[in-house]
């Protein structure tokens, strides 16, 4: 892929996945070819001084196709979108967004003969129909969010595209994604991520889902790992053009509780459930991600164990240098 790349553009790039994802990317093929679009949220200075950065409303196609003619973009990375939790206290907002986004981006990636198009999809398109322990490649999707309804659509937009158009799109089912270096913004799997920052800062925490509640997780180089692996893969060997199951580890809140009382012994946690509980409820426990490894190679590297420990260390320097 990288022999005909041009111009790469990350919209969504100063969220939680787009900030790290873009970093990396400029990384691998130069500060100058990989473009960084964000709407609302300021970037960071490390976003902003690595590469191009332009305000984009992926809402607006004339906005999407004026920065691709700008920059030459010949792949795209389509990462905006209103989360789950945000998306049930504004479920228009998420259909708008989310929906009108893809298809923006899909038709200026048509029009323009682009080389290839990654799009996240999420275990949010599962509902409770689906085996909960390992659920599989193909199954019922019937969600009970917005943000489900929004990927599970999204996955059958791009599916057409390249059945119907020819469009090189590929796409994952991202689990919960825990980062060490951008905060959550309004997922139902946030609490992965809070309670670090709550353990290290205050040493007590208020999970807003059960200690019993098991989801699958990854961690953020994993999330990155999977992105780019998918997008570096022979033509020949992506056969799934809805998404591809992924998932790192899955864990109760409560294991994850007491591996961080590992290195936080004082460390308490407290659960006061609300209206993310019944979308956790919904949502798989465990990923069958057995065609992805097959396919293209997937694998992650780490676990809840590796997790933790670089969670905790990461998180515990920067608290030291008062950047928490």
């Amino acid at each position: 892929m990288s022999k005909t790349m041009k111009r790469i553009l990350v919209t969504g790039a100063t969220g939680q996945i787009g900030s790290e994802l873009t970093i990396e990317l400029r990384k691998r093929y130069g500060g100058d070819t990989v473009v960084a679009a964000g709407h609302r949220r300021k970037p960071s200075e490390k976003l902003f001084s690595s590469g191009p950065f332009e305000y984009v409303d992926v809402t607006q196609k004339g906005e999407v196709e004026k920065v691709v003619e700008k920059y030459d973009i010949d792949t795209i990375y389509h990462l905006a979108a209103v989360l789950s939790a945000v998306g049930e206290k504004n479920p228009q907002l998420a259909w708008h967004v989310n929906m009108n986004g893809l298809y923006n981006v899909l038709e200026v990636a048509r029009e323009h003969s682009m080389v290839r198009v990654f799009w996240p999809s999420s275990i949010a398109v599962f509902g409770p129909e689906a085996p909960r322990i390992n659920t599989p490649q193909d199954t019922v999707l019937i969600p009970r969010t917005m943000y489900g309804v929004t990927k599970v659509a999204g996955e059958l937009l791009c599916n057409y595209y390249f059945l119907r158009l020819g469009l090189d799109v590929r796409s994952v089912r991202y689990p919960g994604i825990i980062s060490s270096e951008t905060p959550p913004g309004g997922g139902t799997t946030d609490y992965a991520v809070e309670i670090f920052y709550e353990a290290i800062k205050k040493k007590r925490y208020t999970c807003f889902v059960r200690g019993d509640t098991v989801l699958p997780m990854m961690y953020m180089p994993d999330c990155i790992k999977a992105a780019i692996d998918l997008m570096e893969a022979d033509l020949s060997r992506i056969k799934c053009r809805t998404s591809y199951n992924v998932t790192g580890m899955s864990f109760s809140v409560g294991e994850l509780v007491a591996e961080i009382k590992k290195y936080i012994p004082e460390f308490e946690c407290e659960y006061m459930p609300d209206f993310r509980q019944k979308i956790a409820d919904s949502w798989p426990m465990s990923i069958d991600d057995s065609v992805a490894r097959e396919e293209w190679s997937w694998k992650p590297t780490h676990d809840l164990v590796a997790m933790t420990k670089d969670m905790i260390e990461k998180l515990t320097k920067r608290f030291a240098k008062g950047s928490l």
